[in-house]
């Protein structure tokens, strides 16, 4: 993927934005990687490569090397200088690392060994952190960070190879069934979820459907199936509308509410494009 000429003007206002936070690459004067949503380090970084910059680029090969200092030996990732280490932000910085071309660096092995090692028995991630108190539906996973892990397990040699991974799509391939909110983040599946939302940053209906077309056990599930057929009723002369965008994405043309996306048209394409394989 290229950078279009269409784009460079997303580009620009991106990068006019990377000292916001206090410090450069999008980040505080403390790193903390994850502050200014959308316009945070792993975001900033993740749109710049959704748009077509190649890792390789300066700009995006220092940020990766800022957010690989937060690597630790284990293999998570501290985001933030205080606090404890979530599933959710080594998950998060592994999927970002491994769309800028970093999936196959010994430190991001060594993080998705870890994350099988922390994988919860539904099949899912998940933490020790209830904001919203202890229920029946904390007990199981988060499915939002579940579906980002995947996201980051697509780029390596487990993708359709390790059954842990088929545990995972089942998990969220139940949760398109209950549809309840489910773990201590309580992630569920209304009417928030089901609008078009680009780009991929939270537990939405298109970015469901993208991820899980990389996976074999998804591909040829009625469940699956169903949730492409809603994603196309959506459409709009075949192509992908941006139904509930960031609002702070706004001055943004790539991801513009009401309006075709023509990257969002594109990653509905490879999804067709996985689904030609169903059995590979």
């Amino acid at each position: 993927m290229t950078i279009k000429k269409q784009y460079q003007s997303d580009i620009d206002k991106i990068m006019v934005k990377r000292y916001d936070n206090g410090d450069d690459y999008w980040t505080t004067s403390d790193r903390r990687l994850i502050k200014g949503s959308p316009f945070s380090t792993l975001n900033c970084a993740y749109m710049l490569s959704e748009m077509g910059m190649d890792g390789s680029e300066p700009v995006l090969k220092e940020t990766a090397d800022l957010i690989l200092s937060s690597w630790r030996e284990d293999g998570r990732f501290k985001l933030t200088p205080q606090g404890a280490i979530y599933p959710c932000h080594t998950i998060n910085a592994a999927r970002t690392l491994s769309h800028l071309g970093y999936s196959s660096d010994c430190r991001l092995k060594k993080t998705f060994e870890h994350l099988l090692e922390i994988q919860h028995s539904d099949g899912g991630w998940r933490c020790n952190k209830f904001s919203f108190g202890r229920g029946p539906e904390t007990e199981f996973s988060n499915p939002g960070p579940t579906l980002a892990a995947l996201d980051a397990f697509r780029f390596t040699h487990y993708l359709n190879s390790a059954e842990a991974l088929d545990r995972a799509v089942e998990f969220l391939l139940e949760h398109w069934e209950t549809r309840i909110p489910l773990g201590p983040c309580h992630y569920g599946i209304g009417t928030l979820f089901m609008q078009v939302t680009y780009p991929f940053f939270s537990y939405n209906l298109f970015f469901y459907v993208y991820v899980l077309s990389f996976y074999n056990r998804a591909k040829k599930d009625g469940r699956y199936l169903e949730a492409l057929g809603v994603l196309q009723s959506r459409l709009k002369s075949g192509s992908i509308v941006v139904e509930r965008p960031n609002q702070k994405l706004a001055g943004l043309t790539f991801c513009k509410k009401g309006e075709p996306s023509d990257l969002g048209t594109e990653r509905y394409h490879e999804i067709l494009k996985n689904l030609e394989h169903k059995y590979d």
